[in-house]
């Protein structure tokens, strides 16, 4: 039986692989008959997404998940900025550089992310490219700020499932290398 946490998960999972657009309808119903669990479940599931921003309840109407408009989506990306940029301030201050682990383990994403990008796959190129930050995130060591980066990924993929091209794609991927080959030099500023 699904609990409210992994259900949350897999709809945060489905949102970044743009399998669920902006504004969808979530009914209890039909969650607890795909999750095979009790509505009771599904509900603690959807509050949780409601205090993370990437679901609302409309009275009489049920739940959807939030649609993030330009002026939103702006602010998110300052807000990813920040932290990101945060980390990366943090790790220079601290004299530190990446471990080879750390280093590997984006090595591997953005292996994945290159195939992605090339590829027709376009629910998976978008799930790696925001998670991509994600990850980045865990190897600097803040879990914490990982948690709030999936989140802030997810609400700015609401935004961009309408607008990214495989332009714009190409163009994050690249964006993606150069961080790591500065991380790789032990730049963290110029990353």
């Amino acid at each position: 039986m699904a609990t409210a946490s992994a259900i949350s998960s897999q709809i945060v999972d489905a949102v970044l692989s743009q399998r669920l657009a902006p504004a969808t309808r979530m009914g209890e119903q039909d969650l607890a008959a795909l999750f095979g669990c009790s509505r009771t479940i599904v509900r603690e599931a959807l509050v949780e997404l409601s205090a993370r921003g990437i679901a609302n309840v409309s009275p009489r109407r049920g739940w959807y998940l939030t649609e993030v408009d330009t002026a939103k989506a702006r602010e998110l990306y300052i807000a990813r900025e920040i932290i990101e940029t945060g980390l990366l301030r943090d790790l220079g201050r601290r004299n530190k550089v990446l471990d080879r682990a750390a280093l590997d383990r984006i090595a591997q994403h953005l292996e994945t992310q290159s195939i992605a990008v090339a590829g027709n796959d376009i629910p998976h190129r978008s799930y790696l490219l925001g998670d991509f930050h994600v990850c980045l995130a865990n190897c600097l060591g803040n879990s914490v700020l990982a948690g709030y980066l999936r989140d802030l990924t997810v609400l700015t993929t609401l935004y961009t499932v309408r607008y990214q091209t495989p332009g714009d794609a190409q163009r994050s991927y690249d964006e993606h290398v150069a961080v790591f080959d500065a991380l790789v030099r032990g730049d963290a500023e110029g990353a």
